[in-house]
């Protein structure tokens, strides 16, 4: 039985790994995340806020997301910062609704969870920029 072409490609990208990792090359490597309009429109909010805002989504959908959106009029800033305030505010108004009306169906429940998480994950974020400290999450 020959080998497919799939496996010939893995045999070689571990055969590279293992070159790769034997000599100090120096090579860096550095990955970042592209965020969505609706996720880049999350505010850096106070780690307490943010926790209020878990719980209420937990709890009630879309709640904890439509009191986010608050934060953002009252200066909390974003991962969008060439837009207007105002469309930031209803960019999160929109996610608190698709999280209300997909709660039906679970998936805006989750959906609204997830959401949460990410307000207290950017709370703590920007905790470690603020105090000077290297991030290691």
């Amino acid at each position: 039985m020959e080998p497919s072409h799939k496996d010939a490609e893995t045999a070689a990208a571990v055969a590279a790994a293992d070159r790769g990792a034997s000599s100090s090359s120096g090579v860096v490597v550095q990955v970042r995340e592209k965020k969505g309009p609706l996720r880049a429109a999350i505010p850096y909010m106070p780690f307490p806020v943010a926790v209020i805002c878990l719980f209420l989504n937990t709890f009630v959908p879309g709640l904890g997301t439509f009191v986010s959106a608050f934060t953002v009029l009252c200066g909390a800033r974003t991962d969008l910062p060439d837009r207007h305030v105002c469309c930031v505010f209803w960019l999160n108004i929109a996610a608190a609704l698709i999280q209300i009306l997909t709660a039906i169906v679970m998936v805006g429940w989750i959906m609204s969870i997830f959401w949460g998480m990410d307000m207290v994950i950017l709370a703590i974020s920007q905790g470690y920029k603020e105090q000077g400290i290297p991030q290691q999450l």
